[in-house]
């Protein structure tokens, strides 16, 4: 147990940006009055840290190309689609080099430093996640997006400091609509960076890549990695609906600097996914034939061994054999887990049918 909960958390993930990007996300946004104790914590720790943030820059500028490195492979789907279970099955094949919890929060203590920071993170952070009591420690895969959040402006993820601008991040840092050429370079340089470093520490050469957000960047991906390869995890509606909420709900507590209606959340929620899906079935053309495969992760969750074994057939991952007791090994540890058993109401039923009835035709669930 670490010495805070997600609840009474003293700052905001903001710490972990360089100073570059803390200015322009925060520029102009209003911070609410109930976080502004918040918020001076995390401008006096992020300004203590942002000297050691430059050592590492300077490291970084000095570092060699990597090389004989693979085009990542990229785990998309909606947010509690199951992306987390699937991440974690694959990442316990040894080749594949992945973003860690430590680099989502500090992306720029890297390469200098790394060992001290990481145990003064596992000291005071919580074991688990707020929304699921999944175990939760400094070195377990994680999505990268919080990494690039604190690495750039040109995030979604900024909506969980500032969740009245939604759709704005969506419109642009999602779906990718209305960006000029200067941030879509940054979307393209952070990217690098952020797998550049994960695999210099790790020592791998290919990176595995969890991150709902690249639902939405098909074609952004493919510009930067033409060989990059997909497994796009789909899940029953209802169940994404109700569990989206609740994770995004629990999380905003520890993230928010003001505060959002739940309505107009539940509002922003129905249209990111109507948006999110229409644009990965617009791109997914792209993804050459044999590098994307498509999985119900109520199969997956099944029997997670074979439908790995089956994800490493469809894109050509390599030998699996070699692998598969270390996936059967963490498959069984996570037998016993308890799930959030959710029951569809009649508020779920109607918002669901109304506004992603597409998603439910097209991969035939039902309630």
């Amino acid at each position: 147990m670490g010495l805070f909960r997600f609840d009474n958390l003293p700052v905001n993930t903001l710490i972990g940006a360089d100073r570059e990007t803390f200015d322009a996300v925060v520029k102009g946004r209003e911070i609410g009055d109930k976080y502004k104790s918040k918020f001076r914590n995390t401008v006096c720790i992020r300004w203590i840290l942002g000297w050691f943030y430059a050592i590492n820059e300077r490291r970084y500028r000095k570092m060699k190309e990597l090389e004989d490195v693979e085009d990542p492979i990229f785990i998309i789907g909606h947010w509690r689609s199951g992306t987390t279970f699937v991440h974690n099955v694959i990442s316990k094949d040894p080749k594949f080099g992945y973003c860690t919890t430590y680099q989502t929060v500090f992306p720029h203590l890297m390469l200098w430093g790394r060992r001290f920071f990481r145990w003064c993170m596992k000291v005071v952070m919580p074991s688990s996640r707020p929304t699921d009591s999944l175990e939760l420690t400094p070195d377990q895969p994680q999505e990268e997006e919080f990494a690039i959040a604190n690495m750039s402006p040109v995030s979604y993820y900024h909506f969980w400091c500032f969740p009245r601008h939604i759709a704005e991040y969506r419109r642009k840092y999602l779906v990718m609509k209305d960006l000029g050429e200067d941030e879509r370079e940054e979307f393209r340089r952070t990217q690098k960076k952020m797998i550049d470093l994960a695999l210099r520490v790790s020592g791998k050469k290919q990176f595995l890549s969890k991150n709902p957000p690249h639902t939405g960047r098909v074609k952004e991906l493919l510009e930067l990695y033409p060989n990059a390869k997909f497994v796009y995890l789909v899940r029953n509606p209802y169940t994404v609906y109700k569990s989206t909420m609740s994770f995004i709900g629990n999380t905003l507590k520890t993230t928010q600097l003001q505060d959002i209606s739940r309505e107009e959340l539940e509002k922003e929620v129905l249209e990111t996914y109507t948006e999110l899906f229409d644009k990965y079935e617009a791109d997914k053309g792209l993804i050459p034939e044999g590098h994307l495969i498509e999985v119900r992760f109520e199969d997956f969750e099944k029997d997670p061994v074979a439908m790995a074994e089956k994800i490493y057939k469809a894109l050509d991952l390599g030998d699996f054999e070699s692998v598969r007791p270390l996936m059967s090994e963490y498959a069984g540890q996570k037998k016993g887990f308890k799930k959030n058993k959710y029951q569809y109401d009649e508020r779920t039923v109607s918002a669901v049918n109304a506004h992603w009835s597409k998603a439910v035709e097209k991969w035939g669930y039902s309630i």
